[in-house]
């Protein structure tokens, strides 16, 4: 989208934008396959008026790829979370264990929430 205060400012001002991430757990999917995923989904709806059927395979793709890509996220982070704490003798200290299950708390809220 075309930002016209933006695009008025000098090349060696900083841009307004804020390059903080804000504060919350960290996304289950890269961004460049997010934006990938967003792409394809705003191409659905920028054709739909005079392609219907068109618009609809493509978001059902983009649906699809999401599905996918999000479930081999949630897969590989249960493997990595399983084997933080299933390798760990019985006289781990009980706060490491406590951080393993804050985490599968954590990505299970956000799952309950989506």
């Amino acid at each position: 989208m075309y930002d016209q205060a933006r695009a008025q400012q000098p090349p060696d001002r900083p841009s307004q934008r804020s390059e903080h991430r804000p504060a919350g757990p960290e996304p289950l999917l890269p961004a460049d396959e997010r934006d990938k995923i967003t792409l394809r989904l705003r191409r659905a709806l920028n054709v739909f008026a005079d392609a219907p059927r068109q618009a609809l395979e493509e978001a059902e793709v983009a649906y699809d790829d999401a599905v996918t890509q999000l479930a081999n996220a949630l897969a590989e982070r249960g493997r990595a979370l399983r084997e933080d704490w299933e390798g760990r003798d019985s006289a781990t200290h009980p706060d490491e264990l406590r951080h393993a299950l804050r985490e599968y708390r954590e990505i299970t809220q956000r799952l309950l929430r989506a």
